[in-house]
């Protein structure tokens, strides 16, 4: 049976409701400790702990079932995926623990096959992969959690946009309704090669491409946020990145995006035109839907691909507008396709507008 077969008839278990999940977050007692730097507050891409004078650590974990039937590239994607976070913050992957669920009478060529994907990905990330914790599962299930190592003065938080930023994107849209086609055998190669070189490419390169633009940019802190989207969807993401921490005194903004500016993986337009649309998709649509408005220009399928979840996806970057070009050219020679997609203003409403 095929991997994405078998995700599918054990249920495939996804990510929870971001409704759910933001209520649950809201009721915990808050901890106290000054050491830490980023916790779950706002949501972030991983947690940071300050060590020492200039060290703080960098910690996230993520994992999910087969998306793709070959068992070595679902090992590399659920890799890439987890190392993100940390190219996210703006830190370096150091060391990391597998995550593993697998049912009592699968393969084990499949389950070696998934591990060994996994750590070719660690390797290339020079990411020591030191252990990890396995279960007999219904759910087939991989995935990481990874430690890094960041500059405590130099963290790229998802809240911090300013008024005037531009906003960058590194990948095309479309993994989550690609993917679900394929689940129903309704995926084109063409589609899924595209999307599978996606999900395996390491967001390394655009994290040091922005590190070096911001070096030469010479106006300080000219990278003012930076999220990987993931499964809260580019909007949902974007909506983060929008909402502002009172803690720290940052505003809350809108933001204002081009639908026409991003790039669409091959077949994801067709596959949103054709209802290949996940749980996720509907989760995430049900929970931003009301803080954000479409002009009347923007399709259905467009709207849809704006709520996608992305699985290993690009990292969306709030810069100042005097950077952009130059951070745009240095993605460039860093082999990063990068777009202008849309741009920061003072906070109205709608949260986000899509024109």
């Amino acid at each position: 049976m095929k991997l994405t077969a078998m995700a599918k008839a054990a249920g495939c278990a996804a990510k929870l409701s971001p409704a759910i999940l933001d209520g649950v977050l809201r009721t915990l007692p808050r901890q106290s400790d000054p050491n830490v730097l980023v916790g779950f507050d706002t949501n972030d891409d991983a947690g940071i702990y300050l060590l020492a004078e200039g060290l703080a650590m960098v910690q996230t974990i993520d994992f999910f079932t087969p998306i793709v039937d070959d068992p070595n590239l679902f090992g590399q994607i659920a890799a890439a995926n987890a190392l993100s976070d940390v190219y996210a913050m703006g830190g370096r992957p150091v060391s990391s623990l597998s995550v593993v669920g697998f049912p009592e009478q699968g393969d084990p060529a499949i389950l070696e096959q998934i591990v060994l994907g996994g750590l070719t990905k660690m390797i290339e990330a020079k990411c020591a992969v030191i252990g990890g914790h396995s279960i007999r599962n219904e759910d087939m299930l991989f995935g990481y959690a990874v430690s890094g190592v960041i500059n405590p003065l130099r963290i790229w938080r998802n809240v911090g946009a300013r008024d005037g930023d531009v906003l960058l994107f590194t990948r095309p849209l479309g993994t989550g309704v690609i993917t679900t086609a394929l689940k129903k055998d309704r995926a084109s190669a063409e589609s899924v090669a595209a999307v599978t070189a996606a999900m395996t490419t390491l967001n390394r390169a655009a994290a040091e491409a922005l590190h070096e633009a911001e070096e030469k940019s010479g106006v300080g802190e000219a990278i003012h946020a930076v999220t990987d989207v993931t499964g809260f969807s580019l909007l949902g993401h974007t909506r983060e990145m929008a909402l502002g921490d009172p803690g720290r005194g940052i505003a809350p903004v809108s933001i204002e995006i081009d639908h026409d500016a991003f790039e669409y993986f091959p077949g994801a337009l067709e596959a949103a035109r054709e209802g290949h649309l996940s749980g996720g998709l509907k989760n995430n649509r049900a929970f931003i839907g009301d803080c954000a408005e479409f002009d009347s220009s923007v399709s259905e399928e467009h709207q849809s691909l704006l709520f996608d979840p992305q699985t290993s996806g690009g990292l969306l970057v709030a810069i100042a507008p005097e950077s952009a070009d130059a951070a745009l050219a240095t993605l460039k020679n860093h082999g990063v396709p990068a777009r202008r997609v849309g741009k920061v203003v003072s906070k109205r409403s709608p949260l986000l507008f899509v024109r």
